[in-house]
């Protein structure tokens, strides 16, 4: 296999990771909320749905390791937590939502059966096909991501030449910011901190035996992957803006994916979609129980009986949260991501960054300040926004949801900046 070959293949694989049908759903509602700012949300969304997850796995590619490697110089016992608690949202949230966008947008335009119903039939076969690791799983996403792609090339296409009439006024008063927030809800930071190391692992790599030669082939493979979410996000957000006048006032997420398609596709082609989506959604499902229940098996000593306990409690939950809304299951992901995405995409900056600047004493502070002031951000969605005014007044970038950032730099500054002093 030549060099070329084998760099786009990698490049598809990572693609193929990080495209979730699920995420879908976010960018045509961003557009549509967006307007006339809809390059400026394109900007935040990729930042945190894009950018960051090729940089972790080029992170991967650093460190050779696992998810727990990550966070290990902080310490061992937060890296075990920090493992712990990415497991356990992975199967709470990404894992059930794939359940309830297979229910909106493949059954219930045509069934009239609850959503408990679906999400129980669901997570049957999710977890029949995780104890049994069927192979199918792996076929069928091989096939199934090009051809979504090809659709939704399709669908931007035809939007962007057949608009309805005029852009709307953005309805975001800091589209830069309610992008890159929207862009926590791809999970893709977590997914790329979760699955990336396997990826690189199983990449073929007979052409490039040194470290050097891996690291240059993820990076390339990384920008193919990149600039091919970089278009269908920023299309489907450019989709949505042009078409937002056709949308009701009240569309939920998946409603405004579907009217989109319809517009352009017609009813055939919209259903086509839909069926794949759901198939590429049990893909997804299948994967997370899977790699959960791996995580715990081999912390357990490779014990069979831990990997089926813990595939059996990832689908009930799947049943309980999946038979839920869409919307309801993203707004109750947010309390969650706004607490680990900042630790998530801190550890995956931290292990890019030269060794030099990147001590366990550096870890420490700026993962314990990250953790400290993005509090008031985690808290703002479960308690009143008022009580927290005074502390967000005066806590840079805060009323943005944003106070780690600051913070987390100026430390991560200081101590090398320190280090550099001393040494003279």
């Amino acid at each position: 296999m030549n060099k070329t070959k084998e760099i786009w293949i990698a490049g598809f694989a990572l693609f193929s990771l990080f495209f979730g049908a699920g995420n879908l759903i976010l960018p045509p509602t961003l557009g549509a909320k967006a307007g006339l700012d809809w390059w400026i949300v394109v900007l935040g969304f990729v930042t945190t749905a894009v950018t960051i997850p090729i940089l972790a796995i080029f992170a991967h590619a650093k460190l050779q390791g696992t998810l727990y490697d990550f966070g290990k110089k902080v310490s061992p016992i937060f890296s075990t937590v920090y493992c712990f608690l990415i497991y356990s949202i992975a199967i709470a949230i990404p894992s059930p939502r794939t359940a309830a966008v297979t229910h909106e947008m493949t059954v219930q335009p045509f069934f009239e059966t609850s959503t408990l119903l679906t999400s129980i039939i669901y997570f049957v076969f999710v977890f029949i096909f995780a104890i049994n690791r069927s192979r199918v799983i792996g076929l069928i996403g091989k096939f199934l991501t090009p051809i979504i792609v090809f659709i939704l090339l399709i669908i931007i296409g035809i939007a962007i030449f057949t608009s309805p009439g005029n852009i709307t006024p953005s309805t975001f008063s800091t589209p830069f910011v309610d992008g890159l927030l929207e862009g926590y809800q791809t999970f893709d930071a977590i997914g790329g901190v979760v699955v990336g190391a396997v990826i690189i692992i199983s990449l073929n790599y007979s052409l490039h035996t040194t470290f050097d030669a891996k690291r240059k082939l993820i990076r390339k493979a990384g920008f193919i992957a990149g600039t091919g979410l970089l278009l269908i996000y920023g299309g489907l957000i450019l989709s949505g803006s042009l078409f937002a006048i056709t949308f009701t006032e009240e569309a939920s997420r998946t409603e405004i994916l579907t009217s989109l398609s319809v517009q352009t596709l017609g009813n055939l082609g919209t259903t086509f979609l839909s069926v794949l989506v759901a198939l590429a959604c049990f893909t997804t499902a299948v994967g997370i129980v899977t790699g959960s229940a791996d995580y715990v098996k081999g912390i357990c000593n490779n014990s069979q009986k831990a990997y089926l306990i813990t595939a059996v409690i990832a689908s009930l939950i799947g049943v309980f949260v999946g038979s839920y809304q869409v919307d309801f299951i993203i707004t109750l992901a947010v309390p969650a991501l706004m607490f680990l995405y900042p630790i998530t995409i801190m550890l995956i900056l931290l292990n890019i960054v030269p060794e030099k600047y990147a001590s366990k004493l550096v870890f420490r502070a700026v993962i314990l300040v990250t953790f400290i002031f993005s509090i008031p951000d985690f808290l703002g969605f479960i308690i009143p926004k008022e009580n927290l005014t005074g502390i967000k007044s005066i806590i840079p970038l805060a009323e943005y949801s944003l106070g780690w950032v600051l913070p987390a730099l100026l430390v991560f500054v200081l101590i090398n900046t320190n280090k550099l002093l001393l040494k003279k």
